[in-house]
Parts: structure tokens; sequence; C-alpha cells
């Protein structure tokens, strides 16, 4: 294997370590969704190179990096809506107002459930 491959995996790894670490929480769910449609891609790539191949080995590969970026993906979409669902408004429902019962005599009163 090339050491120059290794070299470029190790800098891009520390790279992108160093850049996710300094995304302020507001940008992450943006962030999140970009990632989903790469991995969209990646998937993609999967089904293509598991379907072009011809030995058993990378048949599986591909079915590997297949199941792991569906796996990205389904958790990327359960992640953002998680975080979509904390910045919407609560609805609060107001209490169920008490039905009053008019008397004969004007004066008014709770109705009784029997």
């Amino acid at each position: 294997m090339d050491i120059a491959l290794i070299v470029v995996f190790v800098l891009a790894a520390f790279v992108g370590m160093e850049v996710i670490s300094k995304v302020p929480a507001t940008l992450h769910t943006p962030l999140m969704s970009g990632s989903n449609a790469i991995s969209g891609i990646t998937i993609v790539g999967a089904l293509v190179v598991a379907g072009m191949v011809g030995t058993p080995w990378a048949k599986w590969l591909g079915f590997a990096a297949l199941v792991m970026a569906t796996v990205n993906v389904v958790g990327g979409f359960l992640v953002t809506d998680r975080m979509l669902q904390m910045f919407k408004k609560k609805d609060r429902k107001l209490p169920a107002a008490k039905p009053d019962v008019v008397s004969t005599d004007g004066a008014t009163r709770e109705a009784v459930k029997v």
C-alpha cells in the first residue's frame, strides 16, 4: 500500500476532527442534513460497486458498505428530526372549562355528572 495514501487519510482525519469540533450548535442541524445527502451518494456508489464486480469478496464488501451507509443515513435523519423538534414551539393546552348550568331561579351552578 502506498504510504502517501495513508498520510493523506491520517491528515484528513485530523483536519475533519478539528473542523467538526469548532462547529457551533446552531449550525449542527444544517450540517447534518448536508452529510445525509453525501451519505445518500455513498449508498448509490455502494450499489454500483456491489453490482459491477465479479468476485464474491468484493460483492460482500459492497454489501457491507451499503449497509453501513444506510445506517448512517437513517441515523442522521433521526438525529436531525430530534434536533428540529427542540426548536419547535410547544403548544400549551388550556385546561378544559367546566360547564355551568343555569337553574330556573337564575343562579349559576356547576353541572354534576351522573
